[in-house]
């Protein structure tokens, strides 16, 4: 009987790991909870904000304003293990 409270199949066991996976679940949630606010202000700053536009604009397109010049930086080139090497 002991055996099939602790091993059993909604025994001590199984009920701690769904404890746990339900917690990792909830975090989960939450990161994606964060992640979609943040996602949203983007997407009302973008659709209301000439800053936040400009800067996306800079960033993204490399637009300049008249007189200014944009330098752009080469690609770093990826590393490659020396076992690796052909």
């Amino acid at each position: 009987m002991a055996w099939h409270v602790v091993f059993g199949a909604n025994g001590v066991m199984i009920y701690e790991q769904k404890r746990r996976e339900q917690r990792e679940l909830n975090q989960q949630i939450e990161s994606l909870r964060k992640q979609n606010d943040f996602l949203d202000q983007q997407i009302k700053a973008l659709k209301n904000d000439p800053q936040a536009i400009e800067k996306e604009a800079r960033e993204k397109l490399r637009y300049a304003r008249p007189g200014e010049v944009v330098y752009t930086l080469p690609a770093a080139k990826p590393v490659v293990p020396v076992n690796q090497k052909k």
